[in-house]
């Protein structure tokens, strides 16, 4: 890569940081180019250069965050080692750790559907991927402990609810809740296995 190019990739870098800090504290449609350019610290030409619309931005600031929540969960469940039912219950962990950040508002892709996902088609494209992501990590956990594809769905739905009732409270302890009852589902999914000789 080129200086040039490092350069132009260190600038991208610092308006969608700034984008990401604005859209989450303020929301995505309140935060105008203008009040984006100068947080950035960039001219307003050099944003559209880089970024010719806030679609464009929102879509990459969503893109870095689906990012960072593959790597956030990732790491957690690699942290719990080889234990199968640790590693799903895991997720919950992240979530904990996640809700009790001085900064937290919710999840960001909540929050952009919401906002904007009935009037612009790629956000909530965007916002369903990222969703789907979440579920199929959580199936594929579901099938390493043996159980069925349904505790993955149920597991996935429970951490999607602490998220929301955890940004409206704000209490963390909704990831210690979630944990607690994810614990009685896959406690029961794996009672209800057959038997094997």
């Amino acid at each position: 890569m080129s200086s040039r190019d490092m350069a132009t990739a260190q600038v991208q870098d610092r308006i969608l940081s700034a984008a990401e800090d604005l859209y989450y504290r303020k929301g995505f449609a309140v935060v105008g180019m203008d009040e984006l350019r100068t947080a950035a610290g960039v001219s307003l030409r050099r944003l559209y250069s880089l970024f010719p619309s806030k679609d464009g931005i929102i879509l990459a600031v969503l893109a870095r965050k689906h990012a960072e929540w593959e790597r956030g969960v990732a790491g957690q469940v690699a942290a719990a080692g080889s234990d199968r039912r640790q590693r799903l219950l895991a997720v919950y962990d992240f979530l904990q750790d996640w809700f009790s950040t001085e900064d937290f508002r919710g999840c960001a892709f909540i929050n952009a559907f919401g906002e904007l996902g009935g009037t612009n088609p790629e956000v909530a494209r965007a916002v369903r991927e990222h969703k789907q992501s979440f579920q199929a990590q959580m199936l594929t956990l579901a099938r390493e402990l043996g159980a069925t594809e349904l505790l993955g769905a149920q597991l996935a739905i429970l951490a999607e609810g602490a998220q929301s009732t955890a940004a409206i409270t704000p209490d963390s302890a909704a990831a210690a809740t979630a944990r607690a009852a994810a614990e009685i589902l896959i406690d029961a999914a794996l009672r209800k296995q057959p038997a094997t000789c």
